[in-house]
């Protein structure tokens, strides 16, 4: 079959940067950042965190192709700001963001073992 191995989908070989950046030259306060080997999800997501952000003009994401493994994400921002910062900003929030989520679901989980041990005398 043709089918790649599991891990190409996100093991980075060896040289290849995890985010590349590009600024663009036809619109002022805009650059690319390319992202291997995500997809979807982790577009979205950094979609929708950047444009919480109000120094964010524009901000979107594609994936060049379904069997590339990489996206492609577009930011613009008002003329006091950059991109750079602004998906720095945005990455940090998301991880601050999924880092209490899972603090939230370990203590649920916890309360319900013990719940459960409770129970069970």
């Amino acid at each position: 079959m043709n089918l790649p191995d599991k891990f190409d989908l996100f093991v980075l070989p060896e040289g290849v940067k995890k985010v590349e950046l590009q600024k663009d030259t036809k619109i002022q306060n805009a650059a690319l950042f390319t992202v291997q080997k995500e997809d979807h999800t982790v577009g979205n997501l950094i979609r929708m965190q950047l444009h919480r952000d109000p120094e964010v003009l524009f901000a979107g994401y594609r994936m060049p192709h379904p069997l590339e493994h990489k996206i492609v994400v577009k930011v613009q921002t008002t003329p006091n700001s950059e991109p750079k910062r602004a998906f720095n900003k945005a990455l940090t929030e998301l991880i601050s963001e999924l880092s209490m989520i899972e603090d939230k679901f370990k203590r649920e989980i916890a309360r319900k073992q013990h719940e459960g041990a409770m129970h069970d005398m």
